[in-house]
């Protein structure tokens, strides 16, 4: 089959949306497929990780729902991309996060072939989407598939435009995490570690978790707190920490590549999610509940469709340091829960593993060819 794969993100930068096309098309190329992406790229590169790239562009970052994303406003040259996909023929079309702008609206208007789109996108608040839709309509009326990625993200999108959704998960790299590694010597001298991994975005929850640890340590715990994602805390973060003086057991390790994450994970004896909101999926969660890791996570929707079970992880309030604290000092106190958090966890994200979202992705693309080929 001759896949496109459309990312509206900048796709040299791993993570998010764009690790996801990456992965995906590296996972369809391994099972003999013929795969393009189509992205916005910041660089020359006619291609991304040996697979072909049709540029959409360079990028401008956009702020929204707490986060900055990298977009590309490449509106001028709907030509090129008509003439492209007239010209590779493929067989099927798949857009991810059809509504951001502007990717989906120069690819999927021209398709001359079948065309599906995963949603990621989950927020509390509809109002935006609201007022958007006679836009996002004509967008989403071009769909002939529809994914979401967990069922916070089907709600969210649903209650605007109905469709009879697929939930495919995001995929994680299950044999990456789950492979055993020894401590890293820096943080293997006894004491209980608790890894945070996430942007340095105030709705990630980081000044929670960092009351929450102030408090633990307070109650005479010997813990550290990992912090990983930023080089430095977000501005909410930051204030709380000089109003209260933090610091002490506090590492700030900044942004550790792909091959070494897993080590952070290894080093850790609880991992802690502390989101505010405005999550679909929870793509960390996964990946420590890989690594075997006992989670600690907010009790949200998109961290609620990662987990699958409260039997899997602690659910928390958010923006709740005494719930933090609790949570973490029972697992503390109880190695023997933080043994079975970890194996079911564990077990739960197997589902996750990339060859088998992508074999979720191909069999819908094929229901998606049939029914079309029937019309």
């Amino acid at each position: 089959m001759k896949i496109a794969l459309v990312s509206p993100y900048e796709i040299s930068t791993f993570g998010g949306v764009s690790g996801h096309v990456r992965n995906l098309a590296q996972q369809f190329v391994t099972r003999g497929h013929d795969v393009r992406i189509i992205a916005a790229c910041d660089d020359d590169r006619p291609e991304v990780d040996g697979i072909p790239l049709f540029s959409l562009g360079r990028t401008f970052e956009f702020h929204a729902s707490g986060s900055v994303a990298k977009l590309s406003l490449m509106i001028w040259n709907h030509w090129k991309v008509k003439e492209y996909l007239k010209q590779e023929q493929f067989d099927i079309v798949h857009a991810h996060e059809p509504f951001a702008p502007f990717a989906g609206f120069n690819v999927l208007h021209t398709a001359p072939c079948p065309r599906v789109g995963t949603f990621h996108a989950y927020s509390e608040g509809q109002m935006r989407m609201f007022l958007l839709k006679p836009i996002l309509q004509r967008m989403f009326s071009t769909l002939d598939g529809w994914i979401a990625v967990s069922d916070a993200s089907r709600a969210y999108v649903s209650r605007r435009f109905p469709a009879p959704y697929q939930v495919i998960p995001n995929g994680a790299d299950f044999p990456h995490f789950s492979k055993p590694r020894p401590r890293r010597p820096e943080f293997d001298d006894g004491k209980i570690n608790i890894l945070f991994l996430g942007r340095g975005e105030v709705r990630k929850g980081l000044k929670y978790l960092l009351g929450a640890f102030d408090y633990v340590r307070r109650d005479g715990y010997d813990v550290r707190l990992i912090v990983a994602g930023p080089q430095n805390p977000d501005p909410d973060s930051a204030r709380y920490m000089a109003e209260k003086g933090l610091g002490e057991g506090i590492e700030f390790v900044g942004s550790p590549s792909f091959e070494d994450l897993p080590s952070y994970h290894h080093s850790a004896d609880i991992f802690c999610s502390p989101a505010l909101g405005r999550e679909s999926f929870g793509m960390v969660i996964a990946e420590a509940m890989a690594a075997g890791r006992p989670c600690i996570v907010s009790d949200i929707a998109g961290h609620r469709s990662v987990i699958g079970s409260p039997d899997n992880a602690i659910l928390t309030t958010p923006r709740d340091e005494m719930s933090l604290k609790k949570a973490i000092i029972h697992l503390i106190e109880n190695p023997d829960e933080r043994e079975r958090l970890g194996k079911a966890g564990q077990e739960k994200a197997r589902e996750y593993d990339w060859p088998i979202v992508a074999d979720q992705v191909y069999d819908y693309y094929e229901k998606v060819l049939e029914k079309s080929r029937k019309r």
